[in-house]
């Protein structure tokens, strides 16, 4: 139950944190130090514009010194974390609840900085994947159905496969195919989804990356065969869904 409770209330103050770091790391701004202050006039933000959902939602989205807009994205990430911790805490019990949401919120880091930016840093991707390892380990001796062994090889096998993929399709073609990061970023998911769910992610990231060309399409955009899509957002939600209803077929 407390648990539970933890992953819910926890979800805004990490979307909070989320929104934030989205901003910053971009940047090379330091995360940590540093306040918080409003973009159109300056002011540091006090306790009472940093409650999360709450404030933007009592000043009803403007600064209460220079009436500017509040971006839309810290709320929505803010949101997004708040419902990524009741899925959590809907779909797994005890401790599992709140390491889903640790990793639901990770996850939509990656794919807020993803798709913004087209990046991958190896900050985000390497720690959650020795994270994931570190974690199967812990999580063996309360649930039977983990396996150190199958997420380590998961991780080894998800950075090569994409690695390999990369490689074959730059020596073909003479050009990037895929981003430095995507490598990375599927063997950290191997770390947590085990080497069996890695086929499904992949699954997973091909329907959604369809869905926004698709999308792209009725709303009359031209998506060129050049045209860069953020892929590690897609094998972010492709990891999400494989953690949450296991490998397809399975």
């Amino acid at each position: 139950m407390y648990w539970d409770l933890a992953a819910i209330l926890l979800g805004p103050v990490a979307g909070s944190f989320l929104g934030l770091v989205s901003l910053r790391l971009p940047a090379e701004r330091p995360i940590v130090v540093g306040r918080s202050a409003c973009q159109a006039c300056g002011r540091t933000l006090g306790p009472l514009d940093l409650v999360p959902i709450l404030s933007f939602l009592l000043l009803r989205g403007r600064c209460r010194t220079c009436g500017a807009a509040i971006p839309r994205r810290y709320i929505a990430i803010e949101l997004a974390c708040m419902a990524l911790g009741v899925w959590s805490a809907a779909a797994f019990e005890g401790p599992l609840a709140l390491i889903s949401a640790l990793l639901a919120w990770w996850l939509l880091l990656i794919a807020v900085v993803d798709a913004e930016h087209q990046w991958l840093p190896d900050r985000l991707t390497l720690p959650l994947g020795a994270v994931g390892l570190i974690l199967s380990a812990v999580l063996a001796q309360l649930y039977p159905g983990f396996s150190p062994m199958h997420q380590a090889i998961g991780a080894a096998a998800g950075f090569l496969s994409l690695w390999l993929v990369a490689f074959l399709y730059r020596r073909l073609r003479g050009r990037e195919g895929l981003g430095g990061g995507d490598p990375r970023l599927f063997g950290a998911i191997g770390a947590w989804v085990g080497w069996m769910g890695l086929p499904s992610v992949l699954v997973w990231a091909g329907i959604a990356g369809l869905s926004v060309v698709l999308a792209t399409g009725v709303l009359r955009r031209s998506v060129s065969g050049d045209q860069r899509l953020p892929f590690g957002t897609f094998l972010a939600v492709g990891a999400w869904l494989v953690w949450v209803f296991g490998p397809i077929g399975v």
